[in-house]
């Protein structure tokens, strides 16, 4: 087990949160200072729910305007402050050089963890990502089904084995999560049955991230039956008028479900 996976299942027993906070906000790019607001919004909602979640998950919308050595960088140090796991929410998919230099500048800023998307493949693909997160004890997640209706489009169309076998994509990426030693796997929680199956071929020993609860239409109940082991949520936090409150409401709901 990487010291990511140890990192966050110590933080969700200590804070009994399967919470993953999407740190997603945005502000418009032509006003004023808005890098400074939105470096400031990011703390502020981090500090608000910090005792309340396991983890933290970064995409796009910080890093661009922020940068990843620069204003990212007082971000990522809040989050260590509070011992909270970082997870570069990038969703690495090109050709291995490149996604070995993504992952060495995302571990070396300070994550704990990214996504990557199995479409690439191992070798010349992945391979080298998985060697650096080894090597620096982080962890990798696969992106094996996302929440939006069109995913369907790509992680559910039916593909063919060598040996003649039909599945569907995504089950294929649950298979690959096994066999290359993923430390987790991402699947929407708008798909419940999605979870259900991914589960039963990943078992207890990959954890399942769940996005998609709340603003998208995902029902906590429903995902954590299926086998979610930790819900995503940004929007229902964030943009709430109260991000502790909604992020308390958010983990008592999966507590209810999961004890």
């Amino acid at each position: 087990m990487s010291l990511f996976r140890e990192k966050l299942e110590k933080c969700a027993r200590e804070k009994e949160s399967r919470v993953i906070l999407a740190l997603d906000l945005s502000l418009p790019v032509g006003e004023k200072d808005f890098k400074k607001k939105l470096l400031k919004k990011a703390r502020w909602v981090l500090s608000e729910v910090s005792e309340y979640v396991a983890g933290i998950k970064v995409n796009f919308q910080l890093l661009l305007p922020l940068g990843l050595f620069d204003g990212l960088q007082l971000l990522i140090r809040d989050a260590s402050g509070y011992g909270l796991p970082l997870i570069a929410d990038f969703k690495l998919n090109d050709v291995e050089h490149t996604n070995e230099w993504a992952s060495r500048h995302f571990f070396d800023a300070g994550f704990d963890a990214l996504i990557a998307n199995p479409f690439v493949g191992w070798k010349g693909g992945l391979e080298t990502v998985f060697g650096v997160a080894k090597k620096s004890e982080r962890g990798v997640i696969l992106l094996v089904y996302m929440s939006h209706p069109g995913a369907n489009e790509g992680y559910g169309q039916r593909v063919v084995g060598e040996d003649g076998t039909i599945s569907f994509q995504y089950e294929v990426f649950a298979e690959r999560a096994k066999s290359w030693g993923a430390d987790g796997v991402v699947v929407g929680a708008t798909q419940p049955k999605m979870v259900e199956r991914v589960y039963q071929i990943v078992g207890r020993k990959i954890p399942i991230f769940s996005p998609g609860i709340g603003i998208q239409g995902g029902v906590i109940s429903e995902a954590f039956r299926a086998g979610t082991t930790y819900a995503i949520v940004g929007r229902s936090i964030y943009e709430s008028e109260d991000p502790r409150k909604a992020a308390v409401e958010i983990k008592e709901k999966i507590n209810e479900v999961v004890k």
